[in-house]
């Protein structure tokens, strides 16, 4: 199993109900176009829902270091590969941005977490994550993206990763690429070409003429 299989496999299988349920009560959310479709109504929406979406979105919560860091990580989690682009091609750190003004709970362990991995950075490569190489950045992630494996001292920063793994694969798998991705078709209509000729003649029906 690749990197990006078996994290994903990880994210998947620990979403949280909660920000499914939050990221799916307005379509899109991670996509830029919301703020248009805001400013022209939605149908269905309510003043005050599409007032405070408005809002949310006009708001900034990290800051522009903490945002590079969650796309380097939002990549690693899902990076680009023949099938689908990265997640910050789906515009996930946008999503992970909107949810947790959405859901304040998530800002103090997000916020908190990003700067652990940054002390953690320092202290190991003498830079901060963002610009540490790729190689050390790998390095850095395996110590907190596998709960069974890592060390007692990484338990902060493991409940931090599970964190940005979840708001990334909700974010990357409720967009259209994330659903194309996963390979889901949705309900299609069914093309009727008749009863089949094998039904037809069991009743002796197969000289009917319609």
């Amino acid at each position: 199993m690749n990197r990006r299989d078996s994290l994903k496999a990880l994210g998947i299988g620990t979403l949280s109900a909660t920000v499914l349920l939050e990221a799916c009560k307005t379509p899109d959310k991670n996509t830029p176009e919301t703020a248009e479709t805001i400013a022209g109504g939605t149908p269905g929406r309510q003043p005050e829902e599409l007032e405070r979406e408005k809002k949310l979105l006009a708001d900034k919560f990290f800051t522009e270091h903490e945002m590079a860091t969650i796309t380097v990580l939002a990549n690693i989690i899902i990076p680009k590969d023949a099938k689908s682009g990265s997640a910050s091609d789906a515009k996930v750190p946008e999503f992970i941005e909107f949810i947790v003004k959405d859901i304040p709970d998530h800002q103090l362990p997000m916020r908190g977490g990003l700067r652990w991995l940054d002390v953690q950075a320092l202290n190991r490569y003498g830079k901060t994550f963002v610009a540490s190489s790729s190689a050390q950045q790998i390095e850095m992630v395996d110590q907190i993206a596998y709960p069974a494996k890592a060390k007692p001292e990484m338990q902060q920063g493991v409940a931090f990763f599970n964190r940005m793994r979840d708001l990334t694969a909700t974010g990357f798998f409720t967009t259209e690429m994330g659903v194309k991705d996963l390979g889901f078709a949705g309900n299609s209509p069914n093309k009727w070409v008749g009863v089949p000729a094998d039904v037809l003649k069991q009743y002796g029906l197969e000289n009917l003429v319609v």
